[in-house]
């Protein structure tokens, strides 16, 4: 590292062949791949090592979806990419490689300890969930992401790889159509004389930053989860299937998915108003009986999903309804619900048996689920919520980007030298199956490590400006230099103006009229924002540089979501509201339904000086591989060079 001074300011420059951002499952894997691969002028990148989604969150077990690995489960690497494929709006060749790279991903992370249980002879038991037509999940408890995470990052360290905390990555430097590195804020050297520029000059960059987090108010992301998409998108690289989300119940206080167990141990939801007074608003709305088999299908069916208004879904939306007229909602797993007087005989035959092979015949909620997963109970005990003493309060949350920056087969986005993996990616499409993003990190992580292996030749670059890259660094500092002679909107006010808006007009509820309006808005914001953005130190730069990312994000997301919401109606998770349509009963809510149309296509959504544009492209099919073992041995020799 060597330092030089621009526009008067300190800016250190460091040197590098690969740099990996983000410290989450998909970058720590990366970094250890890479590793592995031979490649050792390589370091990892993160503005905080404890910072990330997978460090951060989960459910009552969180899912790792795979390839079934037990007794006489019959399956394949096909018909595991034909299940991933089959989503809608899938490129076929990430699908396969996902699948081909699923056993071989899940026992390094077995390898390295991660326990994920196995029966007394080894064999890897696994379970259904949601959109799998199989048994292929399995988990090793509510903190499975955190757990793969420690374990790959024990590993890294051992190998001395340099891990570089407390770098936020601001904008990414582009020579030639190429990625050349990246600038960065290091935020400890923060000052009025020193706004901690730094600029890492590499031959690639991986970018492993997790999903736009940042894009909404109403979230289970870990608060200190923000994503970079905004980062790719502004060099050039193009978003695919942005407006894919997954929302889904979660409590918010301590924001985590309220999936699984949670549910099939049939917990009373009631809503409370501002005098204190409660009411079970599900056995109200949908009658007893109807709302127990719901509560209990929204365990295996925990995503809003449009295609299930009519059935499990329909519990989302009247939490939405009681949380928009100003009620707060609980979860109250002290008491049984409306329904279980007399026992399990109420239920449907599969919520009965369930729950009896289970061996939960336990009188109440809270003792069905210290029963079934005492985990997921010490999971919220750990940040002083006890369940056995108080209700949890619940709302319906975005959780996962299904869409991301669009990849090929070897994770390598439309801008070359740019690589990503994680939720950062954008693999999957309207549905997936739940667990299959756990893998994604692992499989995507690795074929980017393995490409830049076999195709890129090692690269020291010098600790040496190159006349574009000195102009794209004084250009980011004349923009700093902007945000400190002051503005009229504060970081804070500005943030949650926008992520608000983002979960009123485009969440699960989408307004084609307000999404419209709300992008305009983004737009005039974007156009004035060095001016208008109050900074009033240099401490307050990497806020106000999110909240910029977040803005180039949320408006590629409005873009995609208006291609979309126009051309299919109600699709994925998202219900397009109109004025006319069908209705909701009892809702208030009308809504164009979804033709299924599209399905064929990806949207791909690129950022220009003209604006957001989004276009529909067929995907890539899924490939049909008939392969001859000794023309498959000598194409392998040549390309790792043996």
């Amino acid at each position: 590292m060597k330092e030089i001074t621009l526009g008067g300011q300190r800016v250190a420059l460091y040197a590098l062949d690969t740099v990996v951002v983000g410290s989450g499952c998909a970058g720590f894997n990366a970094a250890d791949t890479l590793f592995d691969l031979g490649r050792r002028d390589i370091a990892l990148l993160t503005e905080g090592v404890n910072m990330g989604t997978s460090r951060n969150t989960g459910s009552d077990k969180q899912t790792y979806y795979k390839l079934s690995l037990c007794a006489d489960a019959q399956d394949s690497v096909y018909q595991l990419a034909e299940n991933l494929f089959a989503g809608g709006s899938v490129n076929g060749d990430t699908a396969l490689a996902e699948a081909a790279g699923s056993v071989r991903s899940f026992m390094k992370l077995v390898n390295l300890g991660v326990p994920f249980p196995t029966n007394r002879y080894g064999e890897y038991v696994g379970y259904k969930t949601d959109h799998d037509p199989r048994q292929r999940a399995t988990s090793c408890g509510p903190l499975t992401s955190k757990v793969m995470t420690e374990k790959l990052e024990a590993s890294v360290r051992q190998k001395g790889i340099p891990l570089l905390d407390g770098f936020q990555a601001v904008r990414l430097l582009v020579e030639e159509g190429r990625v050349a590195g990246l600038v960065a804020l290091d935020k400890s050297r923060l000052s009025q004389e020193d706004w901690g520029l730094a600029v890492f000059l590499c031959g690639q960059v991986v970018l492993a930053t997790g999903g736009p987090a940042i894009a909404y108010g109403r979230t289970v992301y870990p608060p200190s989860q923000t994503g970079s998409t905004g980062l790719a998108l502004e060099a050039g690289a193009a978003g695919c299937n942005l407006q894919e989300w997954q929302y889904g119940l979660a409590s918010v206080k301590f924001r985590w998915n309220v999936s699984g167990t949670y549910q099939q141990v049939l917990p009373r939801y009631i809503s409370v108003d501002g005098e204190g007074r409660e009411r079970e608003f599900l056995a109200e709305a949908l009658g007893a009986q109807r709302a127990l088999e719901l509560v209990f299908l929204k365990g295996y069916q925990w995503p809003f999903d449009t295609q299930k208004v009519e059935g499990s879904s329909l519990v989302d939306l009247l939490v939405h309804r009681e949380t928009s007229l100003g009620r707060r909602v609980f979860l109250d797993f002290r008491r049984n619900p409306q329904g279980l007087e007399q026992g399990f005989a109420a239920l449907s035959h599969e919520a009965r048996e369930y729950l009896e092979r289970s061996g939960a015949g336990q009188p109440t909620p809270i003792q069905r689920l210290a029963h079934m997963n005492p985990n997921a109970i010490e999971l919220y005990a750990a940040h002083s919520i006890d369940l056995w003493k108080e209700p949890l309060e619940i709302a319906l949350c975005a959780q996962h980007n299904n869409g991301g920056l669009a990849v090929d087969a070897h994770w390598q986005s439309t801008l070359p030298g740019l690589y990503v993996a994680g939720e950062a990616a954008g693999t999957f499409g309207v549905t997936r199956p739940g667990g299959s993003a756990l893998n994604s990190t692992q499989v995507g992580s690795l074929r980017a490590a393995e490409h830049i292996a076999e195709t890129c030749p090692p690269c020291h670059p010098r600790e040496e400006l190159s006349p574009q890259a000195q102009r794209q660094v004084e250009e980011l500092l004349g923009q700093l230099g902007q945000l400190l002679s002051g503005g009229e909107e504060s970081v804070l006010a500005q943030r949650r103006r926008f992520q608000q808006a983002m979960s009123q007009q485009a969440g699960h509820l989408r307004s084609l009229p307000g999404m419209g309006q709300l992008a305009a808005q983004m737009e005039e914001a974007l156009a004035g924002f060095w001016q208008r953005t109050a900074v009033s130190r240099p401490q307050e730069l990497p806020a106000a540089l999110k909240n910029r990312e977040m803005l180039l994000t949320q408006w590629a997301m409005l873009s995609a979501m208006e291609l979309t919401g126009a051309a299919c109606g109600s699709r994925g998770s998202a219900l397009l509201a109109t004025q006319e349509g069908a209705p909701l009963p009892g809702l208030g809510i009308h809504y164009q339904p979804g033709d299924n149309s599209h399905r064929g296509d990806w949207v791909e959504t690129r950022l220009s000086p003209a604006g957001a544009s989004s276009r529909f492209v067929p995907v890539r099919p899924l490939p049909k591989t008939d392969d001859w073992f000794e023309n498959v041995w000598k194409e392998y020799r040549q390309r790792k060079h043996l």
